[in-house]
């Protein structure tokens, strides 16, 4: 098989955006999967975007990512939420359906030039002896002073076949050591109907990496024939119909509506009473769940007081006949299932097409890489998705992206790009996972970022779109529409700042809430012409100017610290002055900056300010490998 420079593992939301970012840069690229049919599938909810995970999805847009335009393609309802909490947490959310989707993605990938797929099951990482980290803070070492770790030097494959790059990306999902879980029955598997990943897990022990286990679930699936629809609240979309993509001009989209039911007092009577049968209460499931997405189980036993939760019936398909019912995740046996779902209005008759389920696998802890994706123990190897302990298609996206991206960048010794906490949502993400790691799946919310009233869905163009022109992996009429954004942003900021308004500038008295933009816009009506976007962020921007002016100090001092590297593997037992914590939790993590060190759990400013001395005397920088 002939050479490639990047191997991508999995064909997953991770797995797309790492094989298309890494051929952005240049790269020769091969993306291994079960079965190209498996490509983009929708294993869980088919929606992208939601709370903090609809800014995820602007952000690797406006990075060139193929998310949005493919949900844009495929939707078929679209929602804002939050509009009424604030312009910090307004998200989009879409309806996909799911087998457009799929297919939309396929394509994508098929017709990529430099792309190529291979159909197989990757068994074995192959690995050199040693290698020198060449790229981050180690360059700025002596050659002698790099550490040597093993390197990738490729892939081999269960029936034999070796695919060989210096680089490779582990996007395995659920599927490493994936073990399924229908009540009592236990069934080897990714999700339903496909085999697991088995022969990864062990080498990746062998070579040094700790291992947990993670799971999740999915709820049944149910016949739309079989439901009473008219006995529902209907659920419609937005009208008109927002994007996510910003290289999309409007939504023409017929969008179908979602319903809503509710849980009762005989819903979760069913439940305790089969509560035996569980596997997440019988012992039989060891791995940790989701937290803010739990199974009907947990939730009736968590919360014991509430009476009823919500199950929201969404359509799998604009034209198909199944429905999912969002919110009553289980893996109760089928029985059970069975006549749980009929205990709810509407749902009298239900007939459930394919049964929920949880679904256990391994992950690898995320401080066992770093801020580039890649991890510390192997030169070459990066992970991105559910294998660093995360949940959700929007941030196994974001994680996809910028490991593909980093694969590529560092074949010939570029920079890698480490985007920062005030700058996306993206830099929260990969700060949290690699800093503070995770031990239960972790998800995305507005309430992680500290800088959230910069990290709107509604400018990640602006933040994001000039780096990725500078890096190369943008198309040149993206950058064309940003400059024709800005242009407008400046163009209507200097009329506001030049109009006054009883003395006041118009620019100030859109910070007073009673100050309406349709007086603006009947001031100066010249203000129509321009883009829409261009103004509905002017328009946030100079509401929320005082809020976000307090913030700078903050990210002043963030970046102060985020400028100092901290060499890879510093000899921290020799820095006495360090408390024996922080230099056991330093060695551990082998912070890049000064600023991430700062955010280890137990790091205090004081061990800051310790480090920034030993490293300014050259205490503890190895002297050999």
């Amino acid at each position: 098989m002939g050479a490639y420079e990047v191997i991508v593992v999995g064909g997953g939301h991770a797995g797309i955006e790492a094989a298309l970012a890494a051929v952005r840069v240049g790269a020769r690229v091969c993306l291994v999967t079960f079965e190209r049919a498996g490509i983009g599938r929708m294993s869980c909810n088919p929606a992208i975007g939601g709370v903090a995970k609809g800014q995820i999805v602007r952000e690797i847009d406006a990075l060139g990512g193929a998310m949005a335009q493919l949900i844009d393609a495929t939707g078929i309802q679209f929602r804002m939420l939050n509009r009424s909490k604030g312009a910090a947490v307004i998200s989009p959310r879409a309806q996909a359906d799911k087998d457009a989707y799929q297919q939309a993605a396929q394509a994508m990938i098929e017709s990529t030039p430099g792309l190529t797929v291979v159909e197989g099951e990757a068994t074995e990482l192959l690995v050199s002896g040693t290698g020198h980290r060449e790229s981050g803070v180690d360059e700025a070492l002596p050659a002698a002073s790099r550490t040597p770790i093993p390197a990738i030097t490729g892939v081999k494959l269960a029936d034999g076949r070796e695919l060989h790059a210096p680089r490779a990306v582990l996007t395995t999902g659920t599927f490493l050591g994936g073990l399924l879980h229908y009540g009592e029955e236990k069934i080897s598997g990714g999700r339903a109907g496909e085999k697991a990943a088995v022969g990864l897990s062990s080498q990746l022990r062998a070579l040094g990496f700790r291992l947990g286990r993670l799971k999740t679930g999915t709820p049944p699936r149910l016949a739309r024939d079989s439901i009473d629809l008219g006995a529902l609240q209907q659920q419609p979309g937005d009208e008109p119909a927002e994007p996510f993509s910003y290289m999309t001009s409007e939504l023409a989209v017929q969008q179908v509506p979602c319903w809503v039911t509710h849980t009762n007092p005989a819903t979760h009577a069913v439940i305790l009473e089969n509560m035996a049968r569980s596997p997440l209460y019988s012992g039989q499931i060891v791995g940790v769940g989701p937290r803010y997405c739990p199974s009907i189980e947990d939730k009736v036993k968590r919360f014991a007081d509430k009476t009823s939760h919500h199950v929201f019936l969404e359509p799998e398909t604009r034209d198909g006949d199944t429905i999912y019912p969002n919110g009553i995740s289980t893996s109760m046996p089928r029985d059970v299932q069975d006549t749980l779902v009929r205990t709810m209005r509407g749902l009298e008759h239900a007939r459930i097409v394919k049964y929920g389920y949880a679904v256990e696998y391994d992950f690898v802890p995320p401080t066992q890489i770093d801020a580039t994706m890649q991890t510390k123990l192997v030169l070459g190897l990066y992970l991105a998705g559910q294998i660093n302990g995360t949940t959700g298609y929007e941030e196994a996206a974001a994680q996809g992206l910028m490991a593909g991206l980093n694969a590529a960048r560092t074949l010939d010794s570029r920079e890698a790009v480490v985007l920062r906490r005030d700058q996306a949502y993206i830099g929260v993400l990969i700060d949290d996972l690699t800093t503070r790691g995770t031990d239960e799946p972790y998800r995305m919310f507005t309430s992680l970022a500290e800088y959230r009233l910069r990290l709107r869905s509604d400018n990640a163009d602006r933040r994001l779109t000039p780096l990725a022109g500078q890096l190369g992996i943008v198309e040149e009429a993206r950058s064309r529409r940003l400059q024709t954004k800005l242009a407008d942003y400046a163009r209507a900021e200097g009329l506001l700042k030049s109009e006054r308004v009883d003395g006041k500038l118009l620019y100030d008295w859109l910070r007073t809430p009673q100050f309406e933009w349709s007086a603006v816009i009947a001031r100066l009506p010249e203000l129509a012409a321009l883009d829409a976007e261009a103004l509905q962020t002017l328009e946030i921007d100079a509401r929320y100017a005082g809020y976000v002016e307090r913030e700078d100090a903050d990210i002043a001092r963030l970046r102060e610290l985020e400028a100092v590297n901290v060499p890879r593997n510093l000899r921290y037992e020799a820095m006495t002055s360090l408390r024996k914590e922080a230099r056991e939790k330093l060695a551990a993590l082998q912070p890049l900056t000064l600023g991430q060190a700062a955010r280890i759990p137990g790091i205090g400013p004081g061990d800051v300010s310790v480090l920034r001395v030993y490293l300014k005397t050259g205490v503890g920088v190895p002297a050999h490998g």
